[in-house]
C-alpha cells in the first residue's frame, strides 16, 4: 500500500512538473512586457546646467533616442519570439516531411489573407487604369444603318478618375441587296472617337454613359448605278449611349451599348441634305426640286435615330498597380510556378 502511494506521489509531482510549460511560458511573456513598460516610463527631467550646455545636448541626441526606441525594437523582438515559439511548439514532434508540410500550409495561409485584403471590394477598383483591345459590331464599331451594322476593332483607355477614352475603325462589307438578287450595296468604312464615364468600380458589372462623333447612320440610294450598285450614304454626328459593361481583375470584357444619335447633316434644306438629290425634271423646270435618296423614306434620313452594338475585348492587367497588388501578382505568379 506505501509502495501504491510513493508512486502516485511521484507521479503527481511529475506532471505538476510537466504541466506548467504554457502557463511559465505566459508568465515569462508578462514579465518581459512589464519590463517593456518600465522602461517606457519617462526618465527625470535634466539639471538646468546640463540644459544649458549646448555642446552637450547635439552629443546626447543618438544616446537619448537609444531609451525611446528601445521599447519598440523590444516589443518587435518579443513578437517575433512569440511567433517562433508558437511554431516550435506546433511542430513538435513532426517528422521532417510533416514539418516541411506545415509550413508550407501556413505560408500559404497567409498568402490568401493577404490576397483577400488585395482583392476585397474596400480597396479594389477594377476599373483604374486599364487598356483594352475591342471588337464588335454595331453602333460602336463603329456604327450601324438601315440594312445592317459595322464590323469594326477598337481601343479604350479607362484612367483613375473611371474616364475612358475610346476609338474604333470599321467597315461594312459590300453585299447583294436583299430585295433584289441583281443588285448590290456598297460597303465603306467608318470611324468613332468618344470618352465613357463608368459607376460601380468595385463590382464587375459596370454602367456607363458615353459621348462620341464620328460616323452615325448609313443608308443606301435607291437608284443603282450602271453597274447595278447601289451608292453608300453615310453620315457624321454625334452619339449617346448607356452602357452596360463587364469587366474583373481579368482578361476578358464584354459591353453592351443603347443609345441615339443626332447627325446635323440630315436636319439641313434639300440642297445641303446628302439624303436627297435633284430629280430629272430640275433640267426642264425653272426652280430645282429634290427627292429622297432612300427607301420608303420620303422626307430623307432620319437626322435622329436609335443605336446599338456589342463589344468584346481583352483587358491588360492596372497598369500602375500599388505594392498590394504587386506582391498578389507575384504570390500568384509562384503559385502557378509551383504546379
Amino acid at each position: 500500500m506505501l509502495k501504491k502511494l510513493l508512486l502516485l506521489v511521484c507521479l503527481a509531482c511529475l506532471v505538476a512538473w510537466a504541466a506548467p510549460t504554457k502557463s511559465r511560458r505566459a508568465a515569462l511573456k508578462s514579465k518581459k512586457a512589464r519590463v517593456a513598460a518600465e522602461k517606457t516610463v519617462e526618465a527625470p527631467e535634466a539639471p538646468a546646467s546640463e540644459v544649458a550646455a549646448p555642446a552637450e545636448t547635439d552629443a546626447n541626441d543618438g544616446a537619448a533616442a537609444t531609451p525611446e526606441s528601445a521599447p519598440a525594437a523590444q516589443a518587435v523582438s518579443a513578437d517575433d519570439d512569440d511567433e517562433e515559439e508558437n511554431v516550435e511548439v506546433s511542430t513538435a514532434g513532426m517528422s521532417a516531411a510533416q514539418k516541411q508540410d506545415f509550413l508550407t500550409r501556413k505560408k500559404f495561409e497567409e498568402d490568401q489573407r493577404a490576397d483577400e485584403y488585395a482583392n476585397s471590394e474596400r480597396r479594389r477598383d477594377w476599373l483604374k487604369d486599364r487598356l483594352i483591345m475591342e471588337i464588335g459590331l454595331g453602333s460602336r464599331m463603329p456604327f450601324m444603318g438601315e440594312t445592317g451594322v459595322g464590323l469594326g476593332i477598337g481601343a479604350e483607355y479607362i484612367t483613375r478618375w473611371h474616364i475612358g477614352a475610346f476609338a474604333s475603325f470599321g467597315f461594312l462589307p459590300k453585299v447583294k441587296d436583299n430585295e433584289f438578287d441583281y443588285m448590290e450595296l456598297e460597303g465603306g468604312t467608318g470611324y468613332k472617337v468618344g470618352l465613357n464615364y463608368y459607376f460601380f468600380p468595385k463590382i464587375p458589372i459596370h454602367l456607363g454613359l458615353s459621348a462620341s462623333y464620328g460616323t452615325v447612320y448609313y443608308d443606301h440610294d435607291m437608284e443603282p448605278d450602271e453597274n447595278n450598285l447601289r451608292k453608300l450614304i453615310s453620315v457624321n454626328g454625334f452619339q449617346f449611349d448607356i452602357l452596360v459593361s463587364y469587366l474583373s481583375n481579368e482578361w476578358y470584357y464584354l459591353q453592351f451599348s443603347f443609345g441615339m444619335y443626332y447627325a446635323p447633316e440630315l436636319g439641313k434644306a434639300p440642297e445641303k441634305n446628302p439624303s436627297f438629290k435633284k430629280t430629272v425634271d430640275s433640267r426642264t423646270e425653272a426652280e430645282d426640286t429634290y427627292a429622297s435618296r432612300v427607301v420608303n423614306k420620303p422626307n430623307g434620313m432620319d437626322k435622329t435615330g436609335i443605336v446599338f452594338g456589342v463589344t468584346i475585348g481583352y483587358a491588360f492587367p492596372e497598369f500602375f498597380p500599388d505594392d498590394t497588388e504587386k506582391r498578389r501578382r507575384l504570390r500568384e505568379k509562384e503559385r502557378k510556378n509551383a504546379k
